[in-house]
């Protein structure tokens, strides 16, 4: 069955990349939105999930409100994934006009400052489009981390999608990323890291709209080891088609403090600049899953 499973999951993805790409974008965005309100009608795990979370970030919220929320949610969500589909035949005029960010001076900065630059985003808007801004109207390669998705195949397909958009992809397992991200910083590179959920079950503890949750301590050891710089970078849209980004201030490393110490430090101040954009634009956060360590602890037997 879980084969079978993978299989029609591989599929699906197989065919959205197929067809939708090649879809007018009226259409695709119409088949889009109704898509999300379909999944939202259903009331599924992850609609759920989406609202427990959001009840969090906005938490005096009417049951009506948090039902509009995941509902913006989901179609945001899904408009993720129809540019996602349609990101490889964009050109780089495209690209370049579809994004508009605040900060971009202090990203030029740090580039040029040829230190190393990491970028840390949470799950907003549409990072894939985030990314192709970077590599074609900044014109700066850079390398990410991907979680391993099964099946293989489809894993290996959004590894070919996000390699042809200019992005070196690293597995998230395995143990090497690490290493292979330090080095790439060290000769002054550029990487992007998704860091609102821990993944390893080792991340750091923050605290995040009030409440205990675990965050990936990379791109601050990352920083540290490195001495590259650490940026802070959230997505959100609005009723233009131009999705909006903003890069925050460096992330300081604390003059004092052991190395684990300054992990903390480092990871909590990314955790509140995330919080604050997200309680700005709750329902282009895509978090349809499990985060904070309560909600974690229910599920363990």
């Amino acid at each position: 069955m879980s084969t079978l499973k993978d299989k029609i999951a591989d599929g699906l993805y197989g065919l959205g990349w197929a067809t939708v790409k090649k879809l007018p974008e009226p259409v695709a965005r119409s088949l889009g939105r109704k898509i999300a309100d379909t999944v939202w009608k259903r009331r599924g795990k992850g609609v759920l999930r989406l609202e427990a979370n959001l009840a969090r970030v906005v938490p005096d919220a009417t049951p009506e409100r948090l039902a509009e929320l995941s509902k913006a949610g989901m179609r945001s969500y899904m408009r993720y994934w129809m540019e996602s589909f349609r990101l490889p035949t964009w050109s780089r005029e495209r690209a370049a006009n579809s994004f508009a960010i605040k900060g971009e001076e202090v990203l030029k900065e740090a580039i040029a400052s040829d230190r190393g630059v990491i970028l840390a985003l949470p799950h907003m808007g549409n990072w894939d489009l985030a990314g192709v801004w970077v590599t074609r109207a900044l014109g700066t390669p850079f390398t990410t981390v991907a979680e391993r998705l099964k099946p293989e195949s489809l894993y290996d397909r959004f590894v070919a999608y996000r390699e042809s958009l200019g992005m070196e992809v690293l597995p998230h397992t395995g143990g090497a990323a690490f290493g292979t991200l330090a080095r790439r910083l060290r000769a002054g590179g550029l990487v992007c890291l998704v860091a609102d959920r821990d993944l390893s079950a080792s991340g750091v503890e923050v605290s995040f709209f009030g409440e205990a949750t675990r965050m990936p301590a990379g791109p601050a050891m990352l920083a540290l080891q490195t001495d590259a710089v650490l940026l802070p970078v959230t997505l959100w849209y609005d009723d233009t088609d131009v999705m909006k980004g903003r890069v925050h201030a460096p992330v300081e490393v604390p003059e004092s403090g052991t190395r684990a110490e300054k992990a903390s430090l480092m990871t909590q101040a990314l955790a509140d600049e995330f919080a604050g954009a997200i309680a700005d634009h709750p329902e282009d956060w895509h978090m349809l899953q499990r985060l904070w360590l309560a909600d974690l602890e229910e599920r363990t037997p």
